[in-house]
C-alpha cells in the first residue's frame, strides 16, 4: 500500500504522556506531522510537547468524558485547522483473579480501553470525514487470545478491536480509513508495572515463545508510524503477530491446558496479586478519579 506523507498532517494521540503514546507522537512529529497530545498528566504532556520537532499542543482530558472529548475535538480543529489522524491509544490495565478483582478497577479498564476509544471516535469522526482521514485503534495480543489474570484487559481489547472493525465498515464510504494495531508485551510503564507482581511475571514467562518476551518500544512504535503512513487496516508492532491472525481461533484450546497447569502450581499465591491499575499511567488515572 502506498504511503501518505505526514508533512503538514495533523495527528491526535490519546494517552500521549508516556509509553507508546509519547514515542508515537515523537515519531509522527519527526515525519512532519503536527501533533495534538491528549492525556491525564499535564506536566508530562507539556514536557512531551516541548520535545517535538513540529507544531504541537496538548489537552488535559479524560477519554471517558464525552463532553470533554467533544470539546477537545473542536479545539484541535480550531487550533490546527483540521484533523487527519486520530490514534486511540489511551489505556490502563489491572491483573489478578477475576473473583478477587477490585470491581472499580475492573470496570475502569473497560471504561478507558473500550468506551474511551468509542468516545474518542465519536468526538473526532466528524472532522476525520472532512479530511478523509485515518483512525487507528491500539489493540493488543490480548485481543487475539485471552489470558488468565487479565480478564478486564482482554475483554476491553477484544471489544476495542471489534469496535474498530465495525467502524471501518460504517465509515469507509465516507472516506475514513480505520486500522487496528496489535502489540505484544512491549517495554512500557504498564508492562513494567505488571511485572512487579511475582505471580504475573512468572505466569507470563511460562507462556510459549515468542509471547513470553518483552519487546523494545522503539521498533514497535516505528511499525505503528509506518502503518499510519500507509493507512493500514492492520498494523503489527511485532512481525510474528501477523501469523497469529490465521490461528487465533485455536489458541484458547491450545493455551488453556498449559495455563491451568501453571495455575494449579500457584493456588495459594494468586490471591496475593495486586488488583489495582498497574504502572505510572494507572496511578495517574486513579489519582485523577480520587
Amino acid at each position: 500500500m502506498s504511503r501518505v506523507p505526514l508533512d503538514g498532517q495533523v495527528a491526535v494521540v490519546t494517552g500521549a504522556a508516556r509509553g507508546v503514546g509519547e514515542l508515537l507522537a515523537r515519531k509522527l512529529s519527526a515525519r512532519g506531522a503536527r501533533v495534538a497530545l491528549v492525556g491525564l498528566e499535564p506536566e508530562e504532556l507539556k514536557r512531551v510537547s516541548a520535545r517535538l520537532h513540529t507544531e504541537s499542543d496538548w489537552w488535559h482530558a479524560d477519554v471517558t468524558d464525552h463532553a470533554v472529548m467533544t470539546r477537545v475535538a473542536a479545539e484541535v480543529k480550531e487550533r490546527f485547522g483540521k484533523t487527519d489522524i486520530v490514534v486511540a491509544n489511551a489505556g490502563v490495565a489491572a491483573g489478578g483473579p477475576f473473583l478477587d478483582s477490585d470491581p472499580a478497577a475492573w470496570r475502569r479498564v473497560i471504561e478507558v480501553n473500550l468506551i474511551g476509544s468509542a468516545i474518542t471516535g465519536r468526538a473526532f469522526l466528524p472532522v476525520l470525514m472532512e479530511s478523509r482521514g485515518y483512525f487507528l485503534q491500539i489493540a493488543s495480543l490480548a485481543a487475539m487470545t485471552a489470558a488468565p489474570m487479565m480478564s478486564a484487559y482482554c475483554a476491553s481489547k477484544s471489544g476495542a478491536e471489534a469496535f474498530a472493525h465495525s467502524l471501518r465498515a460504517e465509515v469507509g464510504h465516507r472516506g475514513v480509513r480505520v486500522g487496528v494495531a496489535y502489540l505484544s508485551w512491549t517495554d512500557t510503564d504498564m508492562v513494567r508495572g505488571a511485572d512487579r507482581d511475582e505471580v504475573m511475571r512468572e505466569l507470563r514467562r511460562r507462556l510459549p515463545w515468542p509471547a513470553n518476551r518483552t519487546y523494545p518500544l522503539g521498533p514497535a512504535v516505528e511499525r505503528l508510524a509506518d502503518g499510519i503512513e500507509r493507512r493500514s487496516h492492520h498494523v503489527y508492532a511485532q512481525g510474528w503477530l501477523r501469523g497469529m491472525q490465521s490461528v487465533r481461533g485455536y489458541l484458547p484450546a491450545l493455551l488453556g491446558p498449559l495455563v491451568q497447569r501453571e495455575l494449579r502450581r500457584l493456588p495459594e499465591r494468586t490471591g496475593a496479586v495486586s488488583t489495582g491499575l498497574v504502572g505510572a499511567g494507572g496511578a495517574a488515572d486513579e489519582a485523577r478519579r480520587a
